[in-house]
Order: structure tokens, then sequence, then C-alpha cells
């Protein structure tokens, strides 16, 4: 019963995310592959949950689990276009999205026309990035 109810859950998981011991959730190194999503505009200038207001021009993102401030390189599997966030807010909660990006950080992927995106994501190190 246990087996089956674990494997029921796995089979469910809407990302799949690649770790080992070294690399935990929000160390460096730290992957994750699915479908990314983009901000309304509507939600510019609300606070997020880290309560810092949304500013669609800025480069952040919400994930469900990273830290706060965890910088992420977003790149769009389609066409290979990368850029660097910072998370700053939770999400997002819908559709098996692994991440929600900003207006800029959609535009910069080349995700806004379609709405999403197939990315991988992976933590970088703070000390070798700057936003």
């Amino acid at each position: 019963m246990f087996r089956t109810l674990l494997i029921a859950l796995l089979v469910q998981l809407p990302f799949s995310a690649h770790a080992t011991e070294a690399q935990l959730l929000g160390e460096p190194g730290w992957t994750q592959t699915g479908k990314a999503s983009y901000y309304s505009s509507r939600l510019h200038g609300r606070r997020t949950a880290s309560g810092e207001p949304y500013d669609e021009t800025d480069l952040t993102a919400a994930h469900p689990a990273l830290p706060f401030g965890t910088l992420v390189q977003v790149t769009n599997t389609y066409n290979n276009r990368a850029v660097v966030v910072r998370i700053n807010d939770r999400g997002p909660f819908v559709g098996h999205r692994i991440i929600d990006v900003s207006q800029r950080a959609a535009e910069q992927l080349g995700m806004v026309r379609a709405g999403s995106a197939r990315v991988q994501i992976e933590v970088l190190d703070p000390d070798q990035h700057s936003e």
C-alpha cells in the first residue's frame, strides 16, 4: 500500500528536479526542468511574498520553494535563450508550472507571445553572478 501511494505521488510531480547529495534545493548547480509562465502586467506594484513590490521591469521570478534572493538562470529549451532572475515571490500555483518570471524576463526568453515555455532552471553561485 505504501509503495503504491509513493509511486502515485512521484508520478504526479509537475516537474523533474535533479539533485545529488551535494546539490540540494537552493544550492549552486541544482536544476529543475518544467513549464514557465510569466506575471501579468496587472500585478505590477503588488506586494510579493518577500514583501517587495512586483516590478515588471526587474529580472525577478516566483518559485514555490527556492529561498528568496536565490539567483537562477532560466533557459528556454525551445530557443536556448537564457536570463538570470532573482527569486522574490512564491508560486506558481497552477498548471504544473515550476516558475513564474517577470514581464522583462519573459521578453528576454522569447516567451511572451506563447505565454509559457518549457525551461530549465539552474541555481547560480551568488559569489560568481550579479543581477
